[in-house]
């Protein structure tokens, strides 16, 4: 593994073990091509650090907001951890770059996709939870992810997108705004949806996503963005 100093020097974290942080690393695309080397891929670190991540974060704001309920507990929590938040946090930490993935899907843009990246955040904190026990994944998450919790309440981002540009179209337009299917992209098992939010017949934003779902929700925080600023 190349720069694997640096690597740690982002993270804040030095591995007792360098092999889980490599396997941390290694998408599935790439053991295609390195048949040999008796590698592993992410998607197991990926599954236990989802699980991390829920403990974490579901004990933290359970302790910081003794007072709310546990649906809007629950909502927070899904606004911290979706695609989209662990995907900048990847960002942030400069990390993406140093997948190990196979050259067609580096070409495809793979290092930038949300989801990957995402999975990338989830597979580092099971690998760190491996290698030093859930304190330092404790305080790894406190330095990401839980660093915006504060925002995330005060400006209520934790409400569903679709409901909250909903209220906002109808009170401005007074019409429900609709989604409309403009493309997708890719082979079956990783698909981009792009959606249109159209209020009438004008489209006002377009979002990208795994999902049509996924898509709609960022149609509709872009949406957002624009009818509040």
């Amino acid at each position: 593994m190349k720069d694997k100093k640096k690597i740690e020097e982002k993270l804040g974290i030095t591995f007792k073990d360098p092999k889980l942080l490599q396997t941390a690393l290694t998408h599935r695309s790439y053991l295609n091509e390195h048949r040999g080397m008796n590698l592993k891929n992410n998607e197991r670190f990926e599954f236990l650090g989802d699980a991390v991540l829920e403990l974490i974060i579901s004990s933290e704001l359970f302790m910081k907001y003794p007072q709310k309920p546990e649906g809007e507990l629950t909502a927070i929590r899904s606004a911290l951890v979706r695609t989209e938040s662990l995907a900048q946090e990847s960002r942030l930490l400069g990390i993406g770059e140093n997948i190990l993935m196979s050259k067609g899907e580096e070409e495809s843009g793979g290092k930038d996709k949300d989801f990957i990246l995402a999975n990338l955040y989830e597979a580092i904190l099971g690998a760190v939870y491996l290698d030093q026990g859930l304190d330092v994944c404790r305080e790894f998450v406190r330095r990401t992810v839980l660093k915006k919790v504060s925002r995330v309440v005060n400006q209520e981002l934790f409400i569903d997108p679709k409901t909250r540009v909903q209220e906002l179209i109808q009170a401005k337009y007074k019409v429900t705004p609709t989604y409309t299917l403009i493309k997708e992209q890719g082979p079956d098992h990783d698909k981009t949806f792009t959606v249109g939010l159209k209020v009438g017949k004008k489209v006002m934003t377009k979002g990208t996503g795994i999902s049509k779902q996924k898509a709609e929700e960022d149609a509709a925080r872009k949406c957002i963005k624009e009818l509040e600023s």
